[in-house]
């Protein structure tokens, strides 16, 4: 009895350290996963910040308009959800979409019906931007939220824009969507690493338009 006790003993231990190898196997594939190394997504290519984009002018923006020696010409208004302006003298002028500078020419042709030479400055505040310069996050961030664009912008700037991840975000499986000649490309960015592990090559440039996808962990 002692022989066949000892053989069972030495097949239920091959058994357990045969369970115990598979639970390691299974843990490393799931942590593989979880960690964002199975991307099917290629990264972000880098980006120059050199020179961001000129700042467009869109709904929910403040103009101050100021005409030269004209101050009851002069006003601060807002930009309508249409996308236009009223000041005095002049009625639903289209705003959204252009730079302060090009406002100002528009304004100063249409006010050479009623004054000579108008000269026109245009100051933006409350910064909003047309809709199609738009950082948007969606998906497993604390405030999930569209959020204008800033000269030299990243993805550090976005993560504390919108409060950081969830509990339950995914992060290095989050991808940015970004418009490359007129067709919509999906990349990879790896979250996790930039915000919990410090890793700073992983703070890569957002563009205006982009969306950040970032999905629920699986576990």
């Amino acid at each position: 009895m002692r022989h066949g006790g000892t053989a069972v003993n030495a097949i239920s231990s091959a058994g357990g350290r045969l369970s115990a190898v598979r639970f390691l196997i299974l843990a490393a594939a799931l942590a593989l996963v979880g960690c964002g190394t199975t991307a099917s997504h290629p990264p972000l290519p880098s980006t120059s910040l050199e020179h961001g984009p000129d700042y467009l002018i869109g709904p929910g923006d403040n103009v101050n308009i100021f005409v030269w020696r004209q101050p009851e010409l002069s006003a601060t208004v807002p930009v309508r959800p249409d996308g236009k302006i009223t000041t005095p003298l002049i009625e639903d002028v289209p705003a959204s979409g252009k730079t302060p500078t090009q406002l100002a020419r528009d304004m100063e042709e249409v006010l050479t019906t009623y004054i000579r030479d108008p000269v026109v400055t245009v100051i933006v505040t409350g910064f909003v931007g047309p809709y199609s310069q738009q950082v948007r996050v969606v998906g497993q961030a604390v405030n999930p939220q569209a959020i204008p664009y800033r000269e030299h912008m990243t993805a550090l700037d976005v993560m504390i824009a919108v409060g950081g991840l969830t509990d339950f975000a995914a992060g290095n499986r989050a991808t940015i969507v970004r418009e490359v000649d007129g067709q919509p490309r999906q990349y990879s960015v790896r979250l996790n690493d930039l915000i919990k592990r410090g890793d700073i090559n992983a703070n890569v440039p957002v563009m205006p338009g982009d969306t950040l996808i970032i999905p629920e962990t699986w576990f």
